[in-house]
């Protein structure tokens, strides 16, 4: 590592330089900074340390002049000044780090690991605690038996996968996602065993039809000054971790509850099931003007104002609230432009559908197959959009005013990556991850089959039409022009069947700061 060390004092540093150097560091040494310049000009360094205080160029001119040549190198300032303005005008400038005179040789040497190092220590360090900690999964694989633990067990396997994507091993990953698939195969067999008893059952998980009721309703009733309630479409747990660094900025973070999504894990049964506050079949029963069923035509999804309408009404609620629905840009930024009108609203709810129409096009567009190749990718994709979108300005905009803020979502999606043959008349739905219509035939091993819907508040589309939902990563592809379907849908996000990413989804609480 090659080091450039710019003091107009630089001789009296000679014993700091000799100590670096026995650590098999090289250091040039210079005495002002127009000397610097050129040297970096010149040579690669790995990084400078920049006295502040210096006679002629001075050492934040220094600073900013070989931020224009190289702006990646890291410099550490060193200044006998502890006055507020520097720190800033330095840190501004986007310093390495910031070391106050007299400084000895192992603070040096802690800088320079923290800045040269810092990537190969935290690979270590990450390294041995996954190797650790992957014992305990194992033993938290074989031991799992009731939801909470299961939403446990994946937040670990999430943090874990961000984790080891910092590092880039490519050993450990590949670890790592066979303890995905593990999980994924244990969690299909749980769900198939409980999900029916569940829907029956006092004790049952946070589902989609019971959250509006049991997390969104008494924070409203606590609002002071209203309440932003948004479902960001299609978002998994990795992704939403990858948001909450921007959302912290501007809110707080109070409480998260992890819930799950229904069945089918699609946006026409899960989102419905959020707003209306009733299982499938309940809305076709109560509200036949509103709901669709799989095999009749038109939006699926059109009626969710009318549903948290007469759920609001149904719980008895005397709320003042505004429903938006965000498709696409021009939209979005509509709603950032005006939000300071929603001030008097108890609640603006939004739906906003960005992430379910980047899956969807990850199908159909070739560039976007590009840009979310893997779920790493599509992470990056996901913070790229955020940060960029009206929605974050819209969050912004809320914390100004005062609001709370519930973020969550209506189901998760999973890269599906192995196909399983069924087959159906014209009729049959056309979602790859479930499927229901007369005369299915399927492959047992692969699906969780329920021959009557009702049993689990779905409704039947005709007589004699189960359901059968897709376990792990499979997605069902039809006999006829089999090796072309597949071809074409490999490694894209798909939803509706049973999947840790599909079902475990977040729902988080923020108070403003």
């Amino acid at each position: 590592m090659h080091i450039l060390w710019v003091d107009d004092e630089i001789d009296i540093l000679k014993p700091h330089i000799l100590f670096l150097e026995q650590k098999n560091y090289q250091v040039t040494p210079c005495s002002n900074g127009n000397d610097a310049i050129e040297l970096v000009k010149e040579t690669t360094f790995d990084i400078v340390f920049l006295d502040e205080n210096m006679p002629g160029i001075s050492g934040l001119e220094t600073l900013n002049e070989i931020k224009v040549i190289h702006p990646n190198l890291p410099i550490v300032m060193i200044t006998k000044s502890e006055e507020e303005y520097i720190m800033e005008e330095a840190i501004g400038s986007k310093i390495a780090d910031y070391l106050i005179k007299p400084v000895n040789p192992n603070q040096i040497l802690l800088s320079l690991k923290k800045n040269l190092d810092h990537s190969r220590l935290i690979s270590r360090k990450t390294t041995a605690n996954y190797q650790q900690e992957f014992r305990k999964i194992a033993m938290d694989l074989a031991m799992v038996n009731t939801f909470d633990d299961w939403v446990e067990l994946y937040k670990k396997l999430v943090y874990w996968e961000l984790e080891l994507e910092t590092i880039n091993d490519s050993g450990l990953i590949e670890i790592l996602e066979s303890q995905k698939l593990e999980a994924n195969s244990l969690f299909f067999k749980f769900v198939k065993k409980n999900y029916q008893n569940w829907l029956t059952s006092d004790d049952k998980p946070l589902f989609s039809h019971t959250l509006f009721r049991e997390v969104v309703v008494p924070e409203l009733k606590q609002s002071e000054k209203g309440l932003l309630w948004v479902v960001i479409d299609n978002l998994r747990y990795d992704q939403f971790r990858i948001l909450e660094p921007l959302i912290n900025k501007h809110y707080k973070k109070e409480t998260e509850k992890a819930y799950s999504s229904i069945l089918p894990t699609a946006t026409q049964y899960a989102r419905n099931a959020i707003f209306s506050g009733l299982m499938p079949s309940e809305m076709e029963k109560k509200h036949p003007d509103l709901w669709k069923n799989d095999t009749d035509e038109g939006g699926k999804n059109m009626h969710e104002d009318a549903f948290l309408t007469h759920q609001i009404k149904r719980l008895g609620l005397n709320t003042h609230h505004e429903y938006y629905k965000i498709s696409n840009l021009k939209d979005g930024r509509e709603l950032a432009d005006n939000y300071n009108k929603t001030k008097q609203n108890d609640l603006t709810a939004i739906v906003y559908n960005f992430v379910d129409m980047l899956s969807h096009s990850k199908t159909e567009m070739e560039v976007i197959k590009e840009l979310a190749g893997d779920d790493k990718a599509y992470r990056s994709l996901t913070e790229s959009w955020f940060k960029n979108s009206p929605l974050f300005e819209i969050i912004q905009k809320a914390q100004s005013l005062g609001q709370k803020l519930i973020i969550t979502t209506d189901h998760g999606t999973i890269n599906s990556k192995h196909p399983s043959k069924v087959i159906g008349d014209k009729n049959i739905s056309s979602n790859l991850r479930y499927k229901t219509g007369k005369s299915i035939s399927y492959e047992e091993k692969d699906v969780y089959a329920v021959k009557n819907p009702k049993d689990i508040f779905l409704p039947s589309v005709a007589f004699n039409s189960p359901f059968i939902f897709a376990k792990e990563d499979l997605f069902f592809a039809y006999p006829n022009n089999y090796n072309h379907f597949v071809k074409y849908y490999k490694n894209t996000y798909q939803h509706g069947g049973i999947s840790l990413e599909e079902m475990i989804i977040p729902c988080a609480i923020y108070n403003p700061k």
